[in-house]
């Protein structure tokens, strides 16, 4: 493996629709790869039709791999709390309703785990929202990609009515 394969890191992030979430992280400096799929359920090989019926337990992802040199995991974590409502547990816009668009980070290690406990009780601590932080933290499982089509499916040409682009989401070093 070479060095800089070695560095890269992965994060897992569901924050609603993944469409509009993969858009965001992949413009992110120092992201090296992005792709969408599905993460925190009891099924294997889960396709999408299977998550948005809402049974599986699976919640839509974005999995980025990332470069810690060019950007860090909290900074990675910043960019999270700004693509969601992380006080609403399972509707992050009109169209993004049901278990499978639930707010939750999955750590990769007890490093990643400590850092996203740390942010969500800093933004807590902010009081930036009237009601409660309910993003969930939990550790990442099995990563199951999503069918082909859903990969760049923004850059496709896919539609824009993610809740993403409703808001104003700032990206260090862009």
């Amino acid at each position: 493996m070479s060095g800089e394969m070695a560095r890269l890191k992965r994060a897992t992030f569901g924050a609603g629709c993944f469409w509009g979430t993969e858009h965001v992280l992949r413009s992110v400096p120092g992201v090296t790869e992005c792709r969408v799929g599905y993460m925190g359920g009891a099924v294997d090989a889960p396709t999408y039709e299977s998550v948005c019926g809402g049974d599986t337990g699976h919640v839509e992802v974005a999995e980025v791999t990332y470069d810690p040199e060019r950007i860090s995991y909290r900074e990675l974590l910043d960019i999270f709390w700004q693509l969601h409502d992380p006080t609403s547990h399972d509707d992050q816009g009109p169209y993004e309703r049901g278990p499978q668009y639930r707010a939750v980070i999955f750590c990769h290690d007890d490093e990643q785990a400590d850092a996203a406990t740390a942010s969500k009780a800093d933004l807590e601590a902010a009081g930036v929202y009237a009601a409660p932080v309910r993003t969930e933290i939990r550790p990442a499982t099995t990563f199951w990609p999503a069918e082909e089509y859903h990969q760049r499916y923004i850059d496709k040409g896919g539609e824009h009515h993610c809740h993403v682009f409703t808001r104003t989401i700032t990206i260090p070093g862009s």
